[in-house]
């Protein structure tokens, strides 16, 4: 068994999904896992240090500042004497605390302190995780190499209240443990992977340019889940707000011209996942300086050219990798569309998704996509880029494999 002799570092903080914890103590000791729980102090308000005790058959730890513990820099030691930290469930809070760097208690200097993987399971109110500064500390906290698991959708058990937050189930946080201590031979090890992601500006003048809403978080992300399944992956990065990703060689670029060059000279590579939103036009002769306006005249008007097709250029290049991926991004007949996309570029996988106003999929944290490969298609369910991210991850993986 994967977990059998795994020593895991359980930290639960407050909420009411701490009564899972339970369960999934039982669970991980049941597959041969040893379990050390920490618990915070909002934690014992839902739960007993006792019954938490009894099912891990350990000691409890609740104190920073514990006379008997911290005779041997207790803190630093259950930081380092495990295989993987485990907070289940992850609060609001203690996100923020570990995006920011802060350590006030035992459990958030523990996460300061330690060097060995951390798998996060948030459980919060859905108004709660879908608020900018949690969608912030989650970002950073996945940039830096965090992994999550969860949340679930449904109803929280607090305020009867629907949608995205509740904590994921003990069997799929299990899962995801196995997953992270599976110490088998990385699938994607040896290939080498190029990742466009985020827009193109194209400049009007010194200030001005044409682009699109596109976040960068859905190539990002691809580029992460690539190189942690070991392919040593090259992300060029249109202009983004957030962070480079962990262990990916980031190139930076602003127009289109600029993406093509930087992806043709990273030829050759065995997989090619093109993501960015790349402006089809961009201004025929851009200004040196800024357009004025000028009382009582009409815009001056905008040549347009057409810029690169970057992915119809990797499809059918001389040097094209053993795996050409495209995303389409449409507001009508998507899958018509990503179809002809697929046929006229060269591709093998066209990933396909409605990026209408409504939708909110460009800029926002969710997608829906539709798989559209040589052998037909296959719909996914809407559920967050970082889930996405791992399932593309891993149909690229079972190609090769």
């Amino acid at each position: 068994m994967i977990l059998q002799g795994k020593r895991i570092l359980l930290i639960i903080s407050g909420g009411i999904a701490a009564y899972k914890s339970l369960d999934l103590i039982r669970r991980l000791r049941e597959r041969g896992a040893s379990v050390r729980p920490v618990m915070t102090a909002g934690a014992q308000a839902f739960v007993t240090p006792l019954a938490v005790g009894a099912l891990a058959a350990d000691k409890v730890f609740t104190e920073l500042f514990s006379r008997e513990d911290e005779q041997d820099v207790g803190h630093i030691r259950l930081a380092r004497d495990c295989d993987l930290i485990l907070i289940a469930p992850a609060t609001a809070d203690l996100m923020a605390k570990m995006a920011n760097g802060h350590a006030d208690d035992l459990a958030s200097t523990i996460l300061l302190a330690t060097d060995r993987p951390v798998l996060i399971a948030p459980a919060m109110n859905p108004k709660m995780w879908t608020h900018p500064a949690t969608r912030r500390n989650h970002a950073t906290l996945f940039s830096d190499g965090i992994h999550f698991v969860g949340p679930a959708s449904g109803e929280m058990a607090e305020s009867g209240e629907k949608g995205e937050g509740r904590m994921a189930e003990p069997l799929d946080i299990v899962a995801a443990v196995e997953a992270l201590l599976d110490t088998g031979d990385k699938p994607l090890a040896g290939k080498k992977a190029i990742v466009t992601s985020g827009p193109t500006h194209e400049p009007i003048d010194p200030v001005r340019y044409i682009a699109n809403r596109s976040s960068g978080k859905q190539g990002h992300a691809i580029a992460t889940e690539l190189a942690r399944l070991g392919a040593a992956v090259t992300l060029v990065s249109g202009p983004v707000t957030i962070p480079d990703p962990k262990g990916v060689k980031t190139i930076h670029v602003e127009r289109a011209e600029e993406m093509r060059d930087a992806v043709l000279a990273n030829l050759p590579a065995d997989i090619a996942v093109m993501v960015a939103a790349v402006a089809d036009w961009r201004v025929a002769s851009a200004a040196g300086n800024k357009i004025k306006k000028q009382p009582g005249e009409a815009p001056p008007p905008l040549i347009l050219a057409e810029n690169p097709d970057i992915l119809k250029t990797i499809g059918h290049h001389a040097k094209r990798p053993k795996l050409v991926v495209g995303f389409a991004a449409e507001t009508q007949n998507v899958a018509e569309n990503g179809r002809s996309k697929l046929e006229r570029k060269g591709a093998d996988y066209i990933i396909a998704n409605d990026v209408s106003p409504e939708t909110g999929i460009m800029g926002g944290d969710r997608n829906r996509v539709k798989i559209i490969g040589k052998a037909g298609d296959e719909d996914w369910p809407d559920m967050d880029k970082q889930a996405v991210a791992e399932k593309i991850a891993r149909l690229i993986a079972s190609h090769f494999a």
